[in-house]
């Protein structure tokens, strides 16, 4: 018996969901010719012998498109990704909307890149959270570029330390356009105190690829300082993440 879908339900779902075209059936073979078995058994034996590290950018997001599409020939898909996007992880990072947008490109396919981007950053995390932020800075650093250095969008974090300056706690305060995010510092004070945080380091991305402080991002980080201050909580930095490079308030003289 098939149960019905509640009308709230389509209400919920994202309305580029509603945009895609109806599937329509394709006689596909039972499995895929030889040669894409060749080739695939090819790419598998160089990643397990090599790593990541021996691979093109293409030829790894080859790997992981079989998984959601095992009878196709991923390569020219794998490449058109790369092209459009610019590099691997943009790909990964491309939200879903834009992915089903190229040619060959369908949900299962954007749900296999979402996964391996969101194992990424569950990776990266458990490498910081509750550990000492000035032993493991190199790791915060690297943290920061996996979850936003490839957004197309500012993005806002920050990260809460107790006493002792291990991280308790890492949340986005907020999300905006490509060149500006609204962040309020009474909000970032009141939340740093739901949590018993004695220290703050704010983060946030450029898009751009640039990470120079704007005259905005200046302003909004001395109010978020002094805001801090006053409740005894200490700002121990301001992190602006580009595409392979980041900057640090504290180490630029702004703090």
């Amino acid at each position: 018996m098939t149960t019905p879908v509640a009308p709230s339900a389509f209400r919920e779902m994202p309305d580029w969901l509603f945009d895609l075209e109806e599937a329509r059936p394709v006689a596909l073979p039972s499995r895929p010719p030889s040669y894409l078995r060749n080739h695939r058994k090819h790419l598998q034996e160089r990643f397990f012998e090599g790593g990541a590290q021996a691979m093109p950018d293409y030829e790894l997001l080859e790997l992981i498109l079989y998984r959601a599409l095992p009878r196709a020939d991923v390569k020219p898909i794998a490449s058109a990704l790369i092209e459009h996007f610019g590099d691997y992880n943009r790909v990964i990072s491309a939200p879903i909307p834009r992915l089903i947008e190229l040619e060959g490109v369908d949900l299962s396919v954007a749900q296999e890149l979402k996964i391996v981007e969101a194992a990424a950053h569950r990776l990266a995390r458990a490498r910081v959270m509750q550990r000492p932020v000035i032993s493991s800075w190199d790791a915060v650093i690297d943290y920061c570029h996996t979850t936003m250095a490839h957004r197309e969008t500012e993005q806002f974090r920050i990260l809460y330390l107790d006493r002792k300056n291990i991280l308790i706690a890492d949340e986005e305060q907020a999300r905006g356009t490509v060149d500006h995010v609204p962040v309020y510092p009474r909000e970032v004070v009141k939340r740093a105190l739901e949590l018993n945080a004695s220290a703050l380091i704010l983060v946030h991305n450029h898009p751009s690829g640039d990470p120079t402080p704007s005259d905005a991002d200046i302003s909004m980080t001395n109010q978020i300082r002094d805001a801090a201050e006053a409740l005894d909580i200490q700002l121990h930095d301001h992190l602006i993440i580009g595409k392979s490079v980041e900057l640090s308030f504290r180490g630029s003289g702004y703090l």
